[in-house]
């Protein structure tokens, strides 16, 4: 076994969420009469809310106080977790429900690594909320992708050192956190193209060959 713990990001990986970040996002940036696009919501993958506000509002008419942008990341986040109960196991593919079998049958560790606060919600609605082994999220953080702390923590929770774990990511700053915290990575996605990843993949499924 070349791995003895993974750690998963959420968003993009297990499941798929970015279209309700993007219509709660999008919400948000139309009252406030700030252009917001898909390619826009591309550049908010892996980062914190606040961060991801930050972003939308290079492009607002005026400026924000800190107490609107807080009142604002809030809404955002009213307005997406509303929309999440919209989720069900339905929306767990096919491939990763597989390798989460496949990892824990053979006793791999498995966690989550993700800067989303609703990370837990979103595992309950998919029907994954006692499959972890560990759960690290924007709830135990103090410093969002690319920092690595994400997945140190759950590396510590896993009892396991970076070395011992890997990394799957979809996104680029995500590859980055993992590269500086010592871990190895797998990427999908646009992680796939990432400089600093270290195993390439078309689909989770590829993880058995990869871990095992």
């Amino acid at each position: 076994m070349r791995y003895r713990g993974v750690i998963f990001d959420l968003d993009g990986v297990i499941c798929y969420t970015d279209r309700y970040h993007y219509l709660a996002w999008k919400q948000i940036a139309d009252r406030e009469g700030i252009y917001f696009d898909e390619v826009i919501n591309n550049r908010l993958r892996g980062v914190s809310r606040m961060q991801s506000l930050e972003t939308i509002l290079e492009r607002a008419p005026r400026t924000y106080t800190d107490e609107e942008k807080h009142a604002m990341a809030e809404e955002k986040n009213q307005i997406y977790r509303s929309l999440l109960t919209r989720m069900s196991p339905a929306d767990l593919p096919d491939d990763v429900k597989q390798i989460l079998g496949i990892l824990k049958k053979a006793g791999v560790r498995i966690a989550i690594g993700s800067s989303s606060r609703n990370t837990k919600l979103i595992l309950k609605q998919i029907g994954l909320e006692d499959v972890f082994d560990a759960v690290s999220d924007g709830t135990n953080i103090t410093h969002s992708k690319p920092d690595p702390e994400v997945f140190e923590k759950a590396a510590g929770m896993l009892h396991l050192p970076p070395g011992d774990c890997l990394v799957v990511e979809d996104a680029q700053a995500g590859v980055e956190a993992a590269f500086r915290g010592g871990f190895a990575s797998a990427g999908v996605g646009e992680a796939a193209n990432a400089s600093k990843v270290t195993y390439p993949m078309e689909s989770v499924r590829d993880l058995a060959d990869i871990v095992l």
